[in-house]
């Protein structure tokens, strides 16, 4: 069985333990970790790491560069050992997230297709190790990556040195669905030559030297899983919200009955949303997306979707003991793409992509924000929506129109940081309606928003705030002084509401005594 994942016999020589590899790792360095939401993600080389620093008391600051997120205990342990510099691009773990916005970690927000060619262009620190994970090695010594692409191939092109993590714990049916492709220099590059999401136009492993292979450590642990949310009755509303829009749009000839190629965003709610097409008279689908979460391989098994490309794979526990058993079911309707393809604009635009990505909060007149609670804490990061909000077909957000019990408007007058501008946002839904934005002015915007998506409790005060902006003019109407009071009343309040505050001992509404 050894033999089947490890088939370059002199590499065997570089057999190495978790713990000989971490010493490799100096103070200063630059790593290039495998991983893209938890799938696929570098694993007991970190985790040696963490444990030596702990065992010396030495003092070590890594720079950390991944695809997206890693495993908790990977990120997590990382962040609590205080190893971590600086960390790009997307993360979304707890306690590496408290890090962050203590100002203990240096961390960069990247549009997940743009870490390839700051690599590439050498604007970042140079990576001196890459550590990536494998299902196997090939006779020319070329890594087969697991369950997820991410950044992969950029790291171990430009590192000095590879380090693989060869996990046996993954199926070596997953060989075979990767399609590795590298798009070159800016400025003496061709055109990707991608046209449906099927088409294949790289190789199935991760070339590398033999001999920049410093060492290769044998695992067996399987990725972390999803915690991803089941459909609820509000996500249901909106699924049904959306799939009652895409019905008019194939009615109204600007879609075909297959729709066009869907992409989703990573978690629960527009996970849920995805759902929403099990019970549509929608088939034949197509999915040119980054994460394939529970929903996509749902509709693989209700024969909805014809075909998905992605980046990683990351599914809850009872979904991946079912995929991961039968994978061979599933891989001639499935690739593997590194994130920089994934995430490209030129295929984004080409294909004429649906995208459907979840909002933290957006205001009256479609801004969104997808990364900072109350405009300044990181939750955890832009990822690739705006990759996809900006070059698709329809840039459409989702978001319950309600959060913390009615405490938080996710509509307010202004957004408290932008991620997406509203010149990128297409469509907005919540579990109230939805608002097709498109064509419309700031004004035009601002009321569909309000009536249509907004919570009816927070209704009339959206609508006080417009009807004075109106009055003081402009294209873009706003009450300055007004414009962020939505936030700083529940800062000191403890909601958005007019006219209550919230008894922080019991928790419940109370009206405001003036």
């Amino acid at each position: 069985m050894f033999a089947k994942r490890l088939r370059n016999a002199s590499l065997q020589q570089r057999l190495v333990t978790a713990k000989e590899a971490a010493g490799w790792i100096q103070d200063g360095m630059t790593l290039g970790l495998s991983g893209f939401t938890q799938a696929g993600d570098a694993k007991v080389v970190p985790r040696a790491l963490v444990d030596r620093v702990k065992q010396t008391g030495e003092q070590l600051k890594v720079n950390v560069y991944t695809g997206a997120s890693l495993g908790s205990e990977v990120d997590g342990i990382m962040a609590e050992a205080g190893i971590i510099n600086r960390r790009l691009p997307f993360q979304a773990e707890k306690r590496m997230r408290s890090k962050i916005n203590s100002g203990d970690i240096i961390y960069v927000d990247q549009h997940l297709s743009h870490t390839a060619e700051m690599v590439r262009a050498g604007t970042i620190d140079p990576i001196d190790i890459a550590i990536v994970e494998a299902v196997a090695i090939t006779e020319e010594g070329y890594i087969v990556p697991t369950t997820s692409v991410g950044n992969s191939a950029i790291f171990v092109e430009h590192a000095r040195e590879v380090i693989i993590e060869l996990n046996l714990a993954h199926p070596l049916s997953l060989e075979g669905v990767h399609d590795i492709y590298d798009v070159g220099p800016q400025g003496k590059r061709q055109p990707i030559m991608l046209t449906e999401a099927e088409q294949r136009i790289g190789t199935q492993a991760i070339q590398v030297p033999l001999e920049k292979i410093k060492g290769i450590v044998v695992t067996e642990e399987p990725d972390t899983a999803s915690s991803i949310v089941q459909p609820d009755e509000e996500t249901a509303t909106m699924a049904a919200h959306l799939i009652e829009f895409l019905r008019g749009e194939v009615k109204a000839g600007r879609l075909p009955k297959t729709l066009a190629p869907l992409q989703s965003g990573i978690g629960s709610v527009a996970n849920a949303v995805f759902h929403g097409f099990l019970a549509s008279e929608f088939t034949d689908l197509e999915v040119y997306s980054e994460v394939l979460q529970d929903a996509v391989f749902d509709l693989l098994d209700a024969d909805k979707i014809r075909f998905a490309s992605g980046c990683s794979i990351i599914l809850s526990p009872e979904k991946g003991k079912q995929v991961y058993r039968n994978f061979e079911k599933y891989k001639d309707r499935l690739i593997l793409r590194p994130q920089e393809i994934s995430n490209h604009p030129e295929i984004i635009r080409r294909l004429g992509l649906i995208a459907i990505n979840t909002a933290l909060e957006l205001d009256i007149y479609g801004n969104v924000n997808s990364t900072h609670v109350m405009g300044t804490n990181m939750m955890n990061g832009i990822g690739g929506s705006g990759d996809f909000a900006r070059n698709s077909r329809l840039g459409i957000f989702v978001t319950k129109s309600i959060a913390k019990g009615g405490k938080i408007s996710s509509i307010v007058p202004f957004v408290s940081h932008v991620d997406h501008t509203e010149h990128d946002v297409d469509v907005i839904v919540t579990e109230q309606g939805i608002a097709d934005l498109r064509g419309l002015s700031p004004r035009e915007r601002a009321r569909i928003i309000i009536e249509n998506c907004a919570h009816p409790d927070y209704r009339p005060q959206l609508r006080a705030y417009f009807e004075e902006a109106c009055e003081r003019g402009g294209q873009t109407p706003h009450v300055l002084e007004k414009a962020f009071s939505w936030h700083t009343r529940f800062q000191k309040e403890g909601t958005m509401l007019e006219g209550q505050t919230i008894d922080k001992a019991t928790n419940e509404k109370e009206p405001t005594r003036v």
